[in-house]
C-alpha cells in the first residue's frame, strides 16, 4: 500500500426528514445564500422542507445552475455573494450544484482572475466561504468531497479544480428526494459511482485489500440493485443503497494508498463539454473501450476484478480480463446507456476534434502510469466508436 493522508470533514445527515436537521448546522445568524439549479426542489418538495428549516436566514436565492455548470453564471453567482455579505451557501441539487457552489464559494473571495481556479487545479485558493449541501440526485459524490467540474462554453472546455477548503461543512442524503427522478438521471446515478470507483480500483495491484474489497463490495451493490432502481423508484432501501454507493465512491476512502487513473474521464469531459451528452454517458462510452486498449497494462487487476466482482472463475487471466470487460458493457447497456459513440449520433470525425481539445488543455499524460498520451486516446476513442 501507498502512502496517503487522509482528510474528509464532511458531516452526512443519511435518511428520511433529515433536511428538518439542518437548522442545527447552519450558524444561527448566518446570511444564507440558496443556490440550486432548474426549480425541480419546488416540484418535489426539497425546497419547503429547506425554507421551513433554515427560516429566516435566507437573503437571498440563486437558481439556474446548469447540468453542467457553467463558469460565467457562477462568476454572477459569486458576485451575488459578495453583494448580499453572504457567508453561508447551501446547495440544493445534484452533483452539478454542489459542484457549482464549491466553485462560487472558492471565487467569491478569489483576488485574481477567477479563470485560473480551474486552469490551475485550485491550487491558487487561499479561503471560501462555507457551504453545506442537500442532495437530490445521487451519481457525482461531490457531496462528500472537495473536487469540482467547471464547463466554459465559450472554450469548450470542461476542467476540474479541487482544494480542501471546499469540502461542504455538512449534506443531507434523503433517499425519498429522489423518488421523482428521470430515468436517465437514475441510469447516470449508477453508472457515474461505478465508474469513479473503477478508477480508483482497476490500475495495478499494491497491495491494498481492504480498498479492494470495499471498492468491489460498492462494485456489487451497484450491480445488483441498478436495475431494481429503474424498476422500483419509490424502494426506499434500494434508494438508500444507490444514494450511499454513489457518496461512498468517491468521498476519497477507497482511493487512499493506492494508485488512480482517470483518463476515462478526461475524455469523458470533452465528449460533454462538445456535444453534451450527459458525464455518465461519456463513462459509458469510453470505460469499456479504454479497458480494452489498455487490457494489457491492466490485466492483473482485470483478473481480479472478473473473478471477485462478476464470479469469472475459468480460463486464463487475459480471457477473464476480456469477458469482464464485455460484462461491465453489457451492465450499461442493459441499464440503458449508449455505449457506443455512434449511439449518440456522433461520427468518426468528433474523434480528431476531441484529440485537439486534450491537447489544448494539457490532457497529454494521463492514466496511472501517465502514458494514456493523445496517441492512445484516439485509440480509445476509435475503439469506441461503433
Amino acid at each position: 500500500m501507498n502512502n496517503f493522508s487522509f482528510y474528509n470533514p464532511t458531516k452526512i445527515l443519511f435518511g428520511e426528514g433529515q433536511i428538518a436537521n439542518i437548522s442545527q448546522e447552519i450558524p444561527e445568524n448566518a446570511r444564507v445564500m440558496l443556490a440550486y439549479g432548474g426549480g425541480s426542489i419546488k416540484k418535489n418538495g426539497v425546497y419547503q422542507q429547506i425554507m421551513d428549516a433554515v427560516g429566516n436566514r435566507i437573503v437571498c436565492e440563486f437558481s439556474g445552475i446548469e447540468a453542467n455548470p457553467e463558469f460565467e453564471t457562477l462568476c454572477r453567482a459569486a458576485d451575488e455573494v459578495n453583494e448580499h455579505k453572504v457567508d453561508f451557501i447551501l446547495a440544493a441539487g445534484g452533483g452539478s450544484v454542489i459542484d457549482g457552489v464549491k466553485f462560487i464559494a472558492a471565487a467569491a473571495n478569489f483576488s485574481g482572475d477567477r479563470w485560473e481556479i480551474l486552469t490551475k487545479g485550485g491550487k491558487g485558493i487561499e479561503s471560501a466561504i462555507d457551504f453545506g449541501s442537500v442532495l437530490t440526485l445521487p451519481a457525482t459524490g461531490s457531496e462528500m468531497n472537495s473536487g469540482s467540474v467547471v464547463t466554459r462554453a465559450e472554450y469548450k472546455a470542461k476542467l476540474p479544480f479541487g482544494s480542501p477548503l471546499v469540502f461542504p461543512k455538512f449534506s443531507v442524503l434523503d433517499p425519498t428526494t429522489t423518488y421523482t427522478l428521470p430515468i436517465r438521471q437514475v441510469i447516470n446515478g449508477v453508472i457515474d459511482p461505478f465508474t469513479h470507483v473503477m478508477e480508483q480500483y482497476l490500475t495495478y495491484p499494491v497491495g491494498a485489500h481492504l480498498q479492494d474489497r470495499l471498492a468491489e463490495g460498492i462494485l456489487q451493490t451497484l450491480i445488483d440493485i441498478g436495475p431494481e432502481a429503474l424498476a422500483q423508484p419509490e424502494n426506499y432501501e434500494i434508494r438508500s443503497n444507490v444514494m450511499w454507493c454513489a457518496t461512498m465512491a468517491l468521498n476519497g476512502l477507497i482511493g487512499v494508498g493506492v494508485p488512480q487513473d482517470w483518463s476515462t474521464h478526461m475524455i469523458g469531459h470533452e465528449l460533454t463539454a462538445l456535444y453534451g451528452l450527459d458525464h455518465a454517458q461519456t463513462l459509458a462510452v469510453v470505460l469499456p473501450a479504454n479497458l480494452r486498449v489498455r487490457k494489457a497494462d491492466k490485466l492483473a487487476k482485470l483478473a481480479q476484478y472478473a473473478e471477485r466482482v462478476w464470479g469469472i472463475t475459468t480460463g486464463s487471466d487475459e480471457e477473464k480480463a476480456d469477458a469482464a470487460i464485455a460484462k461491465t458493457e453489457e451492465f450499461f447497456r442493459n441499464l440503458g446507456a449508449g455505449t457506443r459513440i455512434e449511439d449518440y449520433d456522433l461520427e468518426s470525425s468528433v474523434i480528431d476534434t476531441i484529440i485537439k481539445q486534450l491537447e489544448s488543455h494539457g490532457m497529454v499524460k494521463l492514466g496511472e502510469n501517465k502514458d494514456v498520451t493523445p496517441e492512445v486516446s484516439r485509440k480509445i476513442l476509435e475503439a469506441a466508436l461503433r
